[in-house]
């Protein structure tokens, strides 16, 4: 790895930005309980929206009801904040890094799908997501796939990140993980694990939600259009 990458890298996921965001103890507990109980509601609407047919106009009224859960639950909490990283001794709005951090992490689950593809268990778990995407009007599926990726950074990487005070990258890529393990899908798990991980590394380092947004709807964006491709859906 170059000193360039190695550097830039360090900048985007390790290096934290000095920053004052600190909820009072009053404004710390209001976020904590608005968080849990969006969190339980999140919970209901997502067991629905898992008893439904993909593809079906009803899954994606769904799917941005969720969205609209996570987004409201996110604003509702307390402030939220974008972020920033150093760049040449600037702290700036983290936009092309979080971008090109999407697409290398795309192309790395791209090599991936490669490689599953070949074994047909996990291939077929990542065929039954992809089910959606082979019925579904693309347009349709673009803006819902965007909006559900800045809903759940939102939410996430910002609400549930500001409300726990000890480990918020830990906590906040378990719960994501879980949240996202209730469609019973190993594969799409797996991928909330890792991307989780980043994404939560970047709200450290960079104080804020822009960083992640990008970097989840790069990443989210790609797959849509690389996996049917890969796996002839």
């Amino acid at each position: 790895m170059s000193v360039v990458v190695r550097q830039w890298m360090q900048r985007s996921l390790w290096d934290v930005v000095p920053r004052d965001h600190r909820d009072t103890p009053e404004a710390l507990r209001r976020r904590q309980v608005i968080t849990a109980c969006f969190v339980v509601l999140g919970a209901i609407v997502l067991g629905v929206l898992l008893r439904l047919e993909q593809g079906s106009t009803l899954f994606v009224v769904m799917s941005l009801v969720l969205a609209a859960v996570w987004t409201v639950g996110a604003l509702v909490s307390g402030p939220l904040h974008l972020g920033r990283i150093a760049v040449r001794d600037m702290e700036v709005r983290p936009i092309v890094q979080p971008l090109l951090l999407g697409a290398a992490l795309a192309g790395v689950f791209v090599v991936g799908a490669l490689v599953v593809r070949e074994i047909e268990p996990l291939a077929d778990q990542i065929r039954n997501v992809l089910g959606f995407a082979s019925e579904g009007y693309l347009p349709v599926l673009v803006v819902v796939t965007a909006v559900n990726g800045v809903a759940e950074e939102l939410f996430f990487r910002g609400a549930a990140y500001a409300a726990i005070t000890r480990h918020p990258v830990v906590w906040t890529t378990v719960a994501y993980t879980i949240a996202t393990a209730a469609t019973g899908n190993i594969m799409l798990a797996f991928a909330a694990i890792i991307l989780g991980t980043i994404v939560g590394l970047q709200r450290r380092a960079s104080g804020g939600i822009l960083a992640p947004i990008i970097t989840h709807c790069t990443w989210s964006l790609t797959m849509l259009f690389a996996l049917p491709a890969i796996f002839g859906v």
